[in-house]
């Protein structure tokens, strides 16, 4: 299962998600064709807040506080997936609250629960992935390699 962000507007518009670049950096970075990406007995795709959230200082909205809270542990549990992968800071912060940071999280964080954090793959995080080689070199090759003997 991924859990990612709510919908930007493109994707609120295509009702389909990741379906702009990030999407594209988000695939490439877990080695996921795009058939296999949106294939529902493969991979669950379940955003943070189930619309678009508008936006915000020119960006998009965070999602809505009360989808979560509402919705995840219900869907969880009917799905019931292997792995969590979490994409984007909101994910994160919700079902590991105990890292203070997207590094923290993923230094710290072995797979040994199932959930994998990653940074939004967003072009806004081009600084934070410059920043921090290692997600690259490092971290990735393990993530792809988890998620691929999920799937």
């Amino acid at each position: 299962m991924l859990i990612g962000q709510a919908p930007g507007q493109q994707a609120h518009n295509n009702s389909k998600p990741f379906s702009d670049q990030s999407g594209v950096r988000l695939r490439r970075w877990l080695k996921i064709d795009e058939a296999t990406f949106y294939n529902p007995d493969k991979l669950t795709i379940m955003p943070m807040g189930f619309c678009f959230p508008g936006y915000k200082n020119g960006a998009d909205a965070p999602p809505r506080k009360e989808c979560a809270p509402k919705w995840h542990h219900q869907f969880l549990s009917i799905i019931k997936p292997q792995a969590i992968i979490l994409v984007g800071r909101y994910a994160q912060k919700y079902y590991l609250p105990q890292f203070k940071s997207l590094s923290e999280a993923m230094t710290q964080c072995d797979f040994s629960e199932g959930l994998i954090p990653l940074p939004h793959p967003s072009g806004r995080n081009n600084r934070w992935l410059a920043k921090h080689p290692w997600f690259e070199s490092e971290y990735l090759p393990k993530a792809a390699a988890y998620i691929k003997r999920s799937l």
